[in-house]
């Protein structure tokens, strides 16, 4: 049976984060400049900074990550959990890795008081929103995107 270990990302997780965040990139059919990759990797690795990322390892090799910021809610006194990013490689799917990366968020949430954990999902990722649905009912919000 494999083993399955979920971490906070560390500095030696570059490479192996940067593969993921590409087929993560690949499977929304995006790119995204260096700049901004570079950016997401510096935040994660900074302790001032709020963003986290947990990391899934199947045997060793990374297989999947939990891409998370933690904020201030005005319907709370306590701090929500965004989960931004969530992904499983191909490889692994099947395999209840993202089941378990949520559930690891859940407990990050017990253990740090925050009120709630919440997520976006793709209306044509129907496979996520399998797991999804069998976590929690979706809340019928729609999401809308405003540039500057």
């Amino acid at each position: 049976m494999p083993q399955t270990e979920i971490r906070f990302a560390e500095a030696g997780d570059e490479a192996a984060w940067r593969a993921l965040w590409a087929a993560y990139l690949a499977f929304y059919d995006t790119q995204l400049p260096e700049a901004v990759t570079a950016a997401t990797w510096t935040r994660i690795l900074d302790p001032a900074h709020p963003m986290g990322l947990r990391l899934a390892q199947i045997d060793g090799v990374p297989a999947g990550f939990a891409l998370h910021l933690p904020h201030a809610s005005s319907w709370s006194p306590g701090d929500d959990c965004y989960l931004e990013d969530l992904f499983v490689d191909e490889i692994a799917r099947g395999q209840g890795l993202g089941r378990a990366l949520i559930e690891d968020l859940r407990g990050l949430c017990r253990d740090r008081g925050w009120a709630r954990l919440y997520w976006l999902a793709d209306r044509q990722n129907t496979r996520a929103r399998a797991l999804y649905d069998s976590l929690t009912p979706s809340d019928d919000h729609l999401r809308y995107r405003l540039k500057p």
